[in-house]
């Protein structure tokens, strides 16, 4: 766990604020007046991915960025089950708490199947959808039998090998040692303008030990062991709650984590002439690579829905 004051240089100045009701020491910035916005990372970053979208959004709007179970100032209990359930329940207890209300969730990664699920389970709270290299997950239920089928999500270089790795062991062994290994890890996956000093440490920084590698260790194995089907189904009558909210995509198309076929497939399905915004320069963490782009997006985005 990073320590409450630590800014890595002045990159992440922002005052820490900690939640106990989700049953843990959570971790949240929560900064400026008005309308929530809720910004969720994914694996294996925390909310400094998210330090040049809070100071323009904050300027009109609340923004709230937590750190997951596991990851970022967060802490890492070894007693939890870490699932996307999990994730979900950890982030229902922050915004009760909190008492939000015409929620806009921003989700890459992770943030989307983790905003989609509480969607369905809670679209009174919520208002706005903007996804960033991420998926719903339910667009299946609409796509079209005709035409070409989009990747699977198991077809990814990333997922490749973490089923791979699973089934040899040597997953466990990289994962366990992720400090080490958290930068390459970014750069495979897809960030194409590469990562300064002070980001590679950021992002090491909450992996000291395997213990605390838990929530990292777990989040790809939701996929690649096939335990997240039942919870994605069980939401699955709440999806046309889902669909009327307003929504956005968008997308680095140098993705190498989750195909940007399957992200926009699952996208068009839901959300039907929905603006998806391709950018061809950008990888899976698209924040690192396109930051003040992906801001204005969704200063727009608020501003027209």
């Amino acid at each position: 766990m990073i320590p409450a004051e630590e800014t890595f240089d002045g990159t992440f100045p922002f005052q820490p604020r900690y939640s106990e009701a989700p049953g843990f020491r959570m971790h949240y910035v929560d900064e400026g007046e008005g309308e929530p916005i809720i910004c969720l990372h994914g694996e294996p970053t925390w909310g400094y991915i998210y330090r040049d979208f809070i100071p323009p959004l904050s300027e009109r709007w609340r923004v709230i960025v937590p750190d997951h179970m596991g990851f970022g100032k967060s802490e890492t209990p070894q007693d939890r089950d870490y699932t996307l359930e999990t994730h979900v329940e950890n982030l229902a207890a922050l915004i009760d708490e909190l008492e939000l209300r015409d929620i806009t969730f921003v989700g890459q990664d992770w943030g989307g199947p983790i905003l989609a699920a509480y969607t369905v389970r809670h679209p009174e709270r919520v208002k706005r959808i903007a996804l960033l290299n991420s998926f719903c997950g339910y667009g299946a239920m609409f796509a079209s039998r005709e035409g070409p089928k989009p990747p699977k999500l198991h077809e990814s270089e990333w997922f490749r090998w973490v089923v791979a790795s699973e089934r040899d062991g040597s997953y466990y062994e990289t994962m366990r040692n992720l400090k080490e290994h958290v930068g390459k890890m970014i750069g495979k996956l897809g960030c194409e303008t590469g990562l300064d000093e002070i980001a590679m440490r950021a992002y090491a920084a909450p992996f000291g030990s395997p213990e605390e590698c838990k929530g990292a260790i777990e989040f790809p194995l939701d996929v690649a062991l096939n335990r997240i089907g039942d919870y994605v189904r069980a939401g699955a009558t709440g999806v046309p709650a889902l669909r009327s909210k307003p929504a956005m995509l968008a997308e680095g198309m140098r993705d190498k984590a989750i195909p940007p076929g399957l992200a926009i497939a699952d996208f068009q399905a839901l959300f039907p002439g929905s603006p998806v915004v391709k950018i061809e320069q950008a990888g899976h963490f698209c924040q690192e690579d396109a930051a003040p782009l992906l801001a204005a997006l969704i200063q727009l985005f608020m501003q027209m829905t």
